[in-house]
């Protein structure tokens, strides 16, 4: 099974992780944020994963060390869960719409860590969520996987929307690219060699 769990602590978090690819969608989020909370519940039902985050951290400052140390602790754990990435399909991509939001995103498991970032989030926040913060857990999240992650806004008013679009949008297509190609279960899918 691919699965990983950790443990990530410093002087502004406390994070326990618990990650597995081969999941149904269900989650136990509490972040101490509400609105990633929310949309980590999204992520993990739409990329059909089984995700458990318990994070202590110091939102009494503001939610900015709680969403990047997430950030980084799910990247790892899907770094570590993929293994050598053998048989993966690698890629994903989507358009999505939610409501009148509409997101592409497209992402690379390629071990070079890349994230383009275009979007024009109307509120700076949803909330008590600073909204600038979404990029952060996307940067966090690429940086601790190693991938290639783009994701644009094509469209869209509502801020709640877009970067509900976002996190429904990564899900879907890191379902995809973690999934196993059974024709090529034994390769790892680089002319390289490796990933």
């Amino acid at each position: 099974m691919r699965e990983y769990s950790v443990n990530r602590k410093t002087n502004e978090t406390d994070i326990k992780l618990y990650l597995n690819l081969d999941g149904t969608g269900k989650s136990e989020i509490n972040s101490g944020c509400g609105f990633l909370d929310h949309m980590l519940t999204l992520f993990a039902s739409h990329g059909r994963f089984d995700l458990n985050v318990n994070c202590i951290g110091d939102i009494n400052v503001d939610d900015h060390h709680t969403v990047e140390d997430i950030g980084i602790a799910l990247g790892a754990a899907f770094e570590n869960a993929l293994g050598d990435k053998r048989g993966i399909t690698r890629y994903g991509n989507i358009i999505l719409p939610m409501d009148e939001a509409l997101i592409l995103c497209a992402v690379d498991i390629s071990g070079r860590d890349v994230l383009s970032f275009q979007a024009q989030i109307p509120s700076q926040k949803v909330g008590t969520f600073d909204t600038e913060l979404t990029k952060e857990f996307f940067l966090a999240f690429v940086r601790n996987c190693k991938m290639a992650l783009h994701i644009q806004q094509l469209q869209g008013e509502n801020s709640h929307h877009i970067i509900e679009g976002m996190f429904k949008a990564f899900g879907r297509v890191m379902r995809t690219a973690v999934s196993i190609d059974s024709r090529f279960s034994d390769e790892v899918p680089s002319t390289k060699g490796v990933l």
